[in-house]
């Protein structure tokens, strides 16, 4: 990536290595945005024409990001990626599931209507969802011009499409129903990762292999994903060890760096089973609505286990002002060390208060 819009890329890619390989830092990672950067210049940016636009435009969606990169700083860890997502949960998509375009998100409706007819999981290079996302990535790195990383999308994997494709509800009556069927889907859905994911990882990488991935502004050497299981909430932890972590133990297996996005406070009760696999890299704590932020003591019970079995750290920072900010990441590092975490700010007003907050975290380190 050229110093367009940083100029200290070696450095953060640097830290991430570090990061991910669990070793020793001189202060956490800290993902620092900021408002007030004085564009060089204006990029035209032609109005979306609808919501569906909003998705599918490579060229828009880039041009109304080189304008962002243009009026704010990338401090400290942050650095620019652009993202064209068609989801959380776009293998459901080059599937079968026809997506449901909303402001907010995409949705995908139900369409596997008897877990014993898996027919529709198989990859499908004829697919024009999948077609068109993958020409997506590629007009997106022909007009990003090495100036910033366009993401890896996040396709998501497992029982989580499985969900999508049969319904969580249905779902949860075919682990009782059908167990052995349920395996054989999520099998499958496994074993088809791989073929989507590799194919943006060859659009995207760097020339050394390395790549971003769009959920949590992760970037590694080599194949780099946030993996999850958000329909962990409605099952036991004695399901999740039978039905989901064979695969996900598959997937960090396959991959070179991988982080878990816990999501809620009904899913903490899968932090010890996901400690147990070994080829997880780090876990992400989302901390669910109307909950407090990463911060809390509450959460360090979740903390305790994943720093007992060795694991990174990924931590949203947002509940106050930037003075809270800077004392809860004082606390953590106090409590756990400096060498596990990456913090997320929301993004600062200004460059100045953003500086403060990274120049107090790293005086306690």
């Amino acid at each position: 990536m050229k110093k367009t819009y940083i100029d200290n890329w070696e450095h953060v890619r640097n830290r991430f290595r570090t990061w991910w390989n669990h070793e020793p830092m001189d202060y956490p990672l800290m993902n620092l945005r900021a408002m007030g950067k004085e564009p060089q210049k204006i990029i035209p940016c032609e109005p979306f024409t609808d919501t569906k636009d909003q998705y599918l435009n490579a060229e828009k969606i880039v041009a109304y990001y080189r304008m962002y990169c243009e009026t704010h700083w990338f401090l400290e860890d942050s650095y620019p990626s652009v993202s064209l997502n068609f989801g959380p949960g776009s293998l459901a998509v080059y599937l079968v599931s026809e997506p449901i375009f909303k402001p907010e998100s995409i949705w995908f409706g139900e369409c596997m209507h008897d877990i014993n007819d898996q027919s529709c999981l198989t990859y499908d290079s004829e697919n024009p969802w999948w077609k068109m996302h993958l020409e997506m990535h590629k007009k997106a790195k022909e007009l990003a011009k090495d100036d910033f990383l366009v993401d890896i999308p996040d396709i998501v994997e497992n029982a989580d499409i499985l969900a999508a494709l049969r319904g969580p509800q249905n779902l949860c009556y075919d682990l009782i129903d059908d167990p052995d069927e349920v395996k054989r889907a999520l099998k499958k859905i496994d074993d088809l990762y791989f073929p989507y994911y590799d194919a943006f990882h060859d659009v995207v990488k760097g020339e050394d292999g390395s790549c971003s991935f769009t959920a949590f502004s992760i970037w590694g050497p080599g194949k780099t994903a946030k993996i999850q299981c958000d329909f962990n909430v409605l099952i036991s932890p004695e399901f999740f060890k039978e039905f989901v972590v064979p695969g996900l133990r598959s997937q960090c297996q396959s991959l070179d760096n991988s982080l878990f996005h816990l999501d809620g406070p009904d899913a903490i009760r899968h932090v010890p089973a996901l400690m147990e696999i070994n080829e997880l890299d780090g876990l992400q704590w989302t901390c669910g609505a109307v909950q407090p932020d990463g911060g809390c003591e509450r959460w360090y019970p979740i903390y305790d286990q994943v720093r007992d079995a060795g694991k990174s750290l990924w931590i949203h920072i947002n509940d106050g002002d930037p003075g809270d900010w800077a004392e809860s990441c004082k606390r953590l590092i106090r409590r756990y060390g400096s060498d596990c975490f990456y913090f997320l700010f929301p993004i600062f007003e200004n460059k100045k208060t953003a500086e403060w907050v990274a120049n107090a975290i790293k005086d306690v380190c």
